[in-house]
């Protein structure tokens, strides 16, 4: 559901920054967590701008959310301050200056492993979080496409 695209200069996180980055994320959504995908993309020192000058020390990150929309500015606003909160303690460890935006798709366009999500609060989706995987379920259960199916009880939206 989530997608965190992370485009850093190369060697700014070893290994273990990174788990604990992908680990941090992960535990800022409320339902299966294999939903949730991390991705580091090494970029050239000299590949990364800021203010038309280079940054070896600049990380840019494009968060892509499927199936989430916040019902308030107000909570879009503090999911955002979670977020820079989640984040901050390695990039200031590491001396990294961050900036990230997000993007939100509708449900309708969204599959995963070959499967569409079940709807919310469904038992379907109730197992796919017992489980931490995707299965086939009813297809009946499925929203068709194009409805306006917001998240329900994954703690970011009606």
């Amino acid at each position: 559901m989530p997608l965190w695209t992370i485009y850093h200069p190369v060697g700014a996180f070893e290994p273990k920054h990174k788990q604990a980055l992908a680990t941090s994320i992960t535990k800022l959504y409320n339902f299966p967590a294999f939903y949730v995908g991390v991705v580091f993309i090494e970029k050239d020192r000299d590949s990364l701008y800021r203010g038309g000058v280079p940054a070896d020390n600049f990380v840019r990150i494009a968060i892509d959310h499927i199936n989430i929309a916040w019902k308030t500015v107000e909570e879009g606003s503090r999911r955002v301050d979670d977020f820079d909160e989640a984040l901050a303690p390695i990039m200031r460890e590491r001396g990294m200056l961050w900036e990230f935006h997000i993007d939100e798709t509708p449900r309708a366009y969204w599959s995963i492993e070959g499967f569409r999500p079940p709807p919310s609060g469904s038992e379907a989706e109730k197992r796919w979080l017992r489980e931490n995987k995707a299965s086939a379920y009813a297809t009946d259960a499925v929203a068709p496409a194009g409805d306006a199916v917001r998240s329900r009880g994954l703690g970011l939206s009606d």
